[in-house]
């Protein structure tokens, strides 16, 4: 980052203003960018698909535990599928029983930050970071009987201050690559029909429950049908990997990288 401000600076001084606003404004978007983009690896490695050839997608649902998580649970059981639910850290102190359910059903559990920012985690300092993503995964593991895995960044943004505490707790970011922005919109046909044009074989499916629209189970209701009715079922990734993470760190590791996970940082 200093080096490019120099630069830019001997480029104003050089060839006046024409050239070092125009210098000036795309160092700072080469910085700022990758930070609003989920799949981006500039700041911290991130999975956002599974290597499947064969119709499985891997469901997540953020924001929770909620009112949604039991109705949303039955949903998944109803339909013989699997879900990881990214958990917001106090959230999930505050109702320790819908944690205990969600395990007790099946299905996996991630962090998804201690107390959920959404304005301001793409902005937060390395201390506040580290005490978003350690406080989360201190009480889940606690909740859980044993530490998450995964994490998904908050509104997937992300900064130079997040791979250092993920990195201390062995979790791996996980953004995704199919979405209908179903926390917003509030239509789960539009959401439903948003999702299905990405579906694909290892696509990770974003959900959300606790949606202030209030729509969530209807929308996750929709989609499991969908699913049913395409042919896809639904797969957790530590079905892929076997007992240990440690594959999964691996892979991050190189360029071209092989199973267990694949990773993409296309938008």
């Amino acid at each position: 980052m200093g080096a490019s401000q120099l630069a830019v600076i001997a480029i104003w001084l050089a060839w006046g203003w024409r050239a070092g606003l125009p210098a000036l404004l795309l160092s700072h978007a080469l910085v700022l960018v990758p930070v609003f983009r989920a799949r981006s690896q500039v700041y911290a490695p991130v999975l956002s698909r599974l290597p499947l050839d064969t119709r499985r997608v891997w469901l997540t649902i953020d924001d929770g535990p909620s009112d949604d998580t039991l109705p949303i649970l039955d949903l998944l059981d109803r339909h013989q599928a699997k879900a990881t639910f990214f958990l917001v850290g106090a959230r999930a102190q505050a109702r320790p029983q819908l944690v205990a359910e969600i395990v007790r059903r099946g299905h996996g559990v991630g962090n998804h930050s201690h107390t959920h920012p959404q304005a301001w985690f793409w902005a937060l300092g390395p201390r506040r970071m580290r005490d978003e993503v350690l406080r989360a995964q201190a009480t889940l593991t606690t909740l859980t009987g044993q530490p998450p895995r995964w994490f998904r960044s908050v509104v997937g943004m992300t900064n130079p201050f997040v791979a250092a505490p993920l990195r201390d707790a062995g979790l791996t970011r996980v953004a995704w690559n199919a979405r209908g922005y179903d926390a917003v919109r509030a239509d789960p046909a539009t959401v439903v029909a948003r999702i299905e044009r990405d579906l694909a074989p290892g696509a990770i499916v974003l959900l959300h429950e606790g949606a202030p629209h209030g729509r969530s189970v209807e929308t996750i209701a929709l989609l499991l049908r969908r699913l049913d009715a395409l042919g896809y079922g639904s797969v957790l990734p530590e079905a892929l990997m076997g007992a240990s993470a440690a594959p999964c760190a691996a892979a991050m590791e190189r360029p071209q990288p092989s199973l267990p996970v694949a990773i993409a940082d296309e938008h």
